[in-house]
């Protein structure tokens, strides 16, 4: 029986490929024992136990770039959390160490290093965040979710490319499931709008303009997911208080639980350029248009955005100087040259690894002592 840690923090970005992972490792050799390792107040903290998987948390934030008080603390934090990573790793005597992302990984990834315990790094981004570079020495793999990642990691022992983990439910809808899920006949032109679970701004003020054109239009679909917290201002910017009465071009929802779904009957994509969102539209062959969050760490959304570009799956509009009359324009270019859709569709299947997890688990089985 292997016994896995398993550790990934803060964002769903993070969170969500540690449970594809999971979930493989799982079908590979069902009588391990997993352990998830998180912090308190983040995402995972509600997603994890979810799952059914067991969750042990340790204190640990990131440094402020500035020296003050808050910085003690931090620091203060950060060495708590190697004496209470290195008991983790006492107690539940991993045979290998996964960490996706997030503060979180960097204690527990390091205490299992220096007790020379296989463990493995999976980097979504085309640029690494700062923990992820910094634990990259000490790890014994580097999986990284972009060929282009490998340079970052000139010091690493070992870099595979394996791409990044997608959920197997994003694969098993086919486009008459989605249709019909939306109820949408097979020739609407449908477009999907996400800016991810927080929802984004920038987007969601274009797609005012965007709902306000195409109303009453009978050829076209605009699933757009706003974001919890942004719902409420779309509805009132567009002056309707229920997201599914603007007509039928528009369905404006403020979270989706059944994505894939709506995966499965996008012609087009208007999203963010996080990793895993990019690696759901690669994998089910949607072409895009994004918008890159601009305050992303290291700008690694932009990054991410170019290789998507430069495959030809891809547009890509900055957030500063996006309106709703850009996103206007690119839709009804989509709409009028179906060829082009077609052809991007097929560059960003190019990009996609459907067989990431599966990949990763397989890697991390193999390299367990």
């Amino acid at each position: 029986m292997k016994r896995i840690i398993i550790s990934g923090g803060g964002t769903g970005g993070h969170i969500y490929p540690a449970i594809t992972i999971y979930k493989e490792i799982m079908k590979l050799q069902p009588d391990a024992e997993v352990l998830y390792v998180g912090t308190e107040h983040g995402l995972e903290a509600d997603l994890v136990p979810k799952e059914g998987i067991d969750f042990v948390t340790i204190p640990v934030q990131g440094l402020q770039r500035n020296l003050s008080f808050g910085t003690l603390v931090t620091l203060g934090k950060t060495a708590w959390s190697l004496v209470k990573a290195n008991k983790i790793i006492s107690d539940f005597k991993p045979d290998v160490v996964i960490g996706t992302g997030g503060y979180v990984c960097g204690p527990i990834l390091m205490a299992a290093a220096l007790r020379h315990i296989p463990t493995i790094i999976q980097e979504q981004n085309v640029i690494p965040g700062i923990t992820n570079k910094l634990l990259s020495r000490f790890v014994d793999v580097v999986a990284v979710g972009y060929e282009e990642a490998v340079k970052s990691f000139g010091k690493a022992k070992r870099i595979v490319y394996t791409g990044n983990p997608v959920r197997p439910e994003v694969l098993v809808d086919s486009r008459e499931d989605g249709r019909q899920y939306f109820d949408v006949s097979n020739d609407i032109f449908t477009v999907l709008i996400a800016g991810g679970s927080r929802g984004a701004r920038t987007i969601n003020t274009a797609m005012v303009d965007v709902h306000n054109y195409f109303k009453g239009r009978n050829d076209i679909k605009l699933i757009h997911i706003t974001g919890s917290g942004e719902y409420k201002s779309v509805l009132q910017k567009l002056g309707i208080q229920d997201g599914e009465k603007l007509g039928n071009s528009s369905l404006i929802l403020p979270y989706l639980h059944d994505m894939p779904k709506a995966l499965a009957a996008a012609d087009l994509a208007v999203f963010r350029s996080g990793a895993i969102g990019l690696a759901e539209l690669a994998v089910r062959g949607i072409p895009s248009i994004l918008i890159p969050y601009p305050y992303a760490a290291e700008d690694h959304q932009t990054y991410n955005a170019r290789i998507f570009v430069h495959e030809g799956a891809s547009h890509m509009i900055v957030d500063k100087v996006l309106t709703g009359h850009d996103l206007i324009g690119e839709i009804e270019m989509f709409m009028d040259n179906r060829k082009l859709l077609e052809q991007m569709g097929n560059c960003a299947l190019h990009l996609g690894k459907p067989n990431a997890a599966h990949d990763i688990a397989t890697l991390a089985i193999s390299i367990a002592k």
